[in-house]
């Protein structure tokens, strides 16, 4: 925030001593800021006593503060040529600077001028004032502290204090120095007992914070009048919501779209319509939002918020082209605009176009240097890009007497925002604790993800699996290629091969069956809270069988925070032929089943999860059986660069073994960053 420059009339110094009778309707003109019509008096009263230095000097104050400074300031240059000495001219001419927001230039000059008159109240003020502007908040602070010892409670004195902290806070909020931001503002208080601005900008920290109740108290307290209620009504909505609680925000802002109705206030009826729109969108109610926006933009053609608020809806939809869009007409109106620079990016990241969302977020910290939230997505992109080693480690164990233990080791790096690479080692120790047969295998992959164009890529990874056993090894190629693609809004396509080894027991790693996958995933979204997923897989073994599998699930998201959905799974299981002595392979296998997965934060940096599903089973002709099967697990963000994760699954649904069948899996995976940032980060910022 920049501090306001406090107008002070220092030319009455030059009316000491003397009468100026004649120029009192001007000076009155100019001390209640009526400027053009105090350049047109002083104008008309420097034709008839064009020598008259006061009135010069008033002439220059009222050409400069009705809006051409530069003109001002070249008047007092000339006057300066005809009074060199003179306090008053010079103080006028320095002041000009500061009205044509020529800081650097102002500064030596008022540095000048405290030093010869080191006690002049205004000399020191606008000292001050010019640090202020140039954001030298400490020096401003001491100088306007000079300046108050010698006239203490000076109003304008008191106030240039006060933009001066709110100017300071701010560039400590910057900083996410918050604790220090907060102590500042609250320092205004001392001044300006609940001073408005001072109250919105702590509001907002807390905001920032996400101490929400500490931010409705703050806006609570702003809401001493009718029209300031209706302030704190839309900023208690957006504290409702950063609480996650989007129906309380819905709720306040229809009481805030009610009451301003009794206004006729342009900028607060925006800024209410605004926030009751985005509380819609936070709800889901996009038919609602949408049809309010095609009506305010009748009403308002050319709001800026108008586009912000299509932009945003876009992004709730998965409309990201409308996003993009409209996006960028906010920004053809206001290439500084916070909304539309980093809304942008988040568009783009959404479009998956990687490249331009970077540059993005960078050109909205030129325009908002260290900005939390553009941090904040940079870092997000850094992420999904930065070298990585990540270790999965688990122990199996089941009611057939087999026990597993297998280590995952994977290292991820990314050449370009287009081009993956991943190598990674797989061991799986089995053993049959009955009859104690034991094997091992040993997995080495390597892999290239490349992307196409945006939304689709290919996935390839190729190595070997060497089987080891009692009295015998075997090692076979494994392969997996996959086409990864959203062919449509809300929708997910994935088509791949895959040839891989079984090695569930000793007993089928010994039996060195490859298994030929070629499948199908594809999911379907929707804006009303239903989901379709949906996987085909045909698989041809070396043994000659043929396995084909079928299962689908529709779901319904029920919260967004924390995630539940519940819905139906429905799977079907076909073998060419029956092979039970050796592995679970029916002719026919159908399973029904509800579920329901919860995912959401236990505390800022730590996730968890959980989910179940029963229903019921039938394996050919047999009886049905009932089957129920769950996970749960917790991620915790230990670092920015280090991640772990535990979990721990059950199952009886019927698998490569057998009906009757129960499965158990406990296991933790960690996550490292080997860098601070991708390897090709400085090349994205040049």
């Amino acid at each position: 925030m920049q501090p306001k420059f406090t107008h002070y009339l220092l030319f009455f110094i030059a009316f000491a001593g003397f009468s100026q009778d004649a120029l009192q309707e001007g000076f009155q003109l100019l001390e209640t800021g009526r400027f053009e019509k105090a350049e047109v008096f002083f104008d008309s009263y420097l034709k008839e006593n064009p020598q008259n230095k006061t009135a010069q000097i008033c002439y220059g104050r009222a050409v400069g503060l009705s809006g051409e400074p530069r003109r001002a300031n070249n008047l007092f240059s000339g006057l300066l040529q005809n009074y060199p000495n003179d306090f008053e001219v010079q103080i006028n001419y320095n002041e000009s600077f500061l009205w044509d927001k020529q800081y650097k230039k102002a500064k030596p000059l008022y540095a000048a001028l405290v030093a010869a008159h080191p006690t002049n109240f205004g000399a020191v003020l606008g000292y001050a004032n010019t640090l202020s502007n140039l954001k030298e908040y400490v020096e401003a602070l001491k100088w306007v502290e000079k300046a108050l010892a010698l006239q203490p409670g000076n109003e304008s004195a008191l106030v240039s204090r006060k933009y001066i902290r709110l100017g300071y806070a701010n560039e400590f909020v910057n900083e996410q120095v918050y604790d220090r931001g907060k102590a500042i503002l609250q320092d205004i208080f001392i001044d300006f007992p609940e001073d408005k601005e001072a109250l919105l900008n702590l509001a907002n920290v807390y905001l920032i914070t996400k101490e929400v109740e500490q931010a409705k108290k703050t806006y609570q307290r702003y809401a001493t009048s009718p029209k300031d209620s209706i302030t704190a009504l839309n900023g208690i909505a957006l504290a409702e919501h950063i609480g996650e609680k989007d129906k309380a925000a819905l709720k306040i802002a229809r009481i805030a779209k009610v009451k301003v109705t009794k206004f006729n206030d342009f900028g607060l009826t925006e800024r209410t319509y605004d926030r009751y729109v985005q509380a819609l969108i936070w709800n889901r109610k996009f038919r609602t939002a949408r049809k309010m926006i095609d009506s305010l933009s009748m009403a308002y053609p050319d709001g800026d918020w108008i586009f912000a608020l299509s932009a945003t809806l876009g992004m709730y939809t998965g409309d990201f082209k409308k996003s993009r869009d409209n996006y960028d007409k906010l920004l053809a109106k206001d290439s500084a605009s916070f909304d539309g620079n980093l809304g942008k990016a988040n568009a783009l990241f959404a479009s998956d176009r990687i490249i331009p969302a970077y540059n993005a977020a960078f050109q909205t910290l030129k325009v908002f240097p260290n900005q939390k939230d553009a941090v904040g997505f940079i870092e997000k992109l850094n992420v999904n890009y930065t070298p990585s080693v990540e270790e999965h480690a688990g122990y199996t164990f089941d009611n057939g007497n087999n026990t597993a233990f297998f280590t995952n080791t994977t290292a991820n790096v990314a050449l370009s925002t287009k081009f993956n690479t991943t190598i990674s080692y797989q061991y799986r120790t089995t053993e049959n604790t009955v009859t104690a047969n034991k094997a091992n295998s040993h997995v080495l992959l390597a892999g290239l993800q490349y992307k196409l164009f945006p939304n689709t890529s290919i996935k390839s990874v190729f190595g070997v699996n060497n089987a080891r056993f009692t009295e015998d090894a075997y090692t076979q190629p494994v392969l997996n290629i996959k086409l990864l693609s959203k062919p449509f809004k809300l929708q997910n396509l994935e088509l791949g091969y895959q040839r891989e080894v079984q090695n569930f027991n000793a007993d089928l790693i010994e039996r060195e069956i490859v298994m030929n996958h070629f499948g199908l995933n594809y999911n379907l979204g929707t804006n009303f809270n239903l989901g379709w997923y949906t996987q085909l897989m045909h698989t041809q073994q070396t043994d000659e069988n043929v396995r084909n599998l079928l299962f689908t699930s529709l779901y319904y998201n029920l919260f967004r925070k924390p995630a539940l959905k519940m819905g139906v799974n429905y799977q079907y299981i076909g073998f060419q032929d029956q092979l039970p002595t050796i592995y679970f392979s029916p002719e026919q296998y159908q399973a029904v089943e509800v579920f329901a997965d919860i995912r959401g934060k236990i505390k800022e940096g730590t996730l968890y999860r959980a989910s179940a599903a029963t229903g019921l089973q039938q394996v050919e002709e047999d009886p049905r059986t009932t089957i129920f099967r769950a996970e749960a697990g917790v991620q915790h963000q230990f670092s920015k660069r280090l991640s772990g994760d535990v979990y721990g699954k059950y199952s009886n649904i019927a698998s490569a073994t057998a009906a009757g069948f129960e499965f158990t899996e406990l296991g933790f995976k960690l996550k490292w960053l080997l860098t601070k940032q991708p390897l090709f980060y400085d090349r994205l910022k040049r």
